[in-house]
């Protein structure tokens, strides 16, 4: 199956299903910052929760923000720094390791601040530079927020990949060069977006569910029993 249709495929089943991914993408309006902010937020925690967090973050951030009577409506660094460490810490409680999320967030927001008149850096090597910032957060700020074809593989990336047999790798690094030598260049950007919604609804870590898979008859099923769960072999 080409990749083309099998994307096409992929996102329209988790679109029906409702992928959390998407619901995320809706919950809060979309700029460098707050894309950079959700995707750093979102490691170690589940869409649902983080979109919690993020739209009590940004709330909270702009009623500050029109105490002081600011006037940009969008949430930027300012905002974020007015809350302060110990409200901060607060605000993002229930996403994964929230204190050292809390802590990096302040730190960035200065950084952007000092050093990039408030905007969000568009270069690779610029957002590796913000405390927290990996490689995966990096390329997939690129891509959404800055149009880059730049690839982020996070679990669920690496697990189709692997699984359809796109690749033969152990580390989500491998998964990302090996994806971007070998796909289109046209489909890059769309991948990670269409693997993590897929991955969240369909190809699930645990159990999943091949024969409700639009795709099922082209994947190979690589380390995943007939019955559907994950080989121990």
């Amino acid at each position: 199956m080409r990749i083309g249709r099998m994307l096409a495929l992929m996102h329209r089943e988790a679109m029906k299903r409702h992928a959390p991914v998407f619901q995320a993408e809706s919950a809060t309006k979309e700029t460098p910052f707050t894309i950079l902010v959700f995707t750093m937020l979102s490691a170690r925690t589940k869409d649902e929760t983080t979109t919690k967090v993020v739209k009590r973050l940004f709330s909270s951030a702009k009623t500050q923000a029109q105490k002081t009577k600011a006037r940009n409506k969008a949430i930027t660094p300012k905002q974020i720094l007015a809350l302060g460490q110990g409200k901060l810490e607060r605000l993002l409680y229930g996403v994964g390791f929230y204190r050292v999320k809390a802590k990096h967030l302040i730190a960035i927001c200065r950084i952007l601040e000092e050093r990039h008149g408030g905007d969000v850096p568009d270069t690779l090597e610029g957002l590796l530079e913000l405390p927290g910032v990996g490689r995966k957060t990096a390329n997939i700020v690129l891509s959404r927020a800055f149009g880059k074809n730049t690839l982020g593989v996070d679990v669920h990336v690496h697990r189709i990949s692997n699984r359809f047999g796109l690749v033969r790798t152990k580390k989500p690094e491998d998964t990302e060069r090996s994806l971007v030598k070998s796909i289109p260049e046209r489909y890059i950007r769309s991948l990670n977006h269409t693997f993590v919604a897929f991955g969240q609804t369909v190809c699930l870590p645990r159990n999943p569910k091949c024969e409700e898979c639009p795709i099922r008859k082209s994947c190979p099923r690589i380390g995943v029993s007939t019955a559907g769960e994950i080989s121990t072999r």
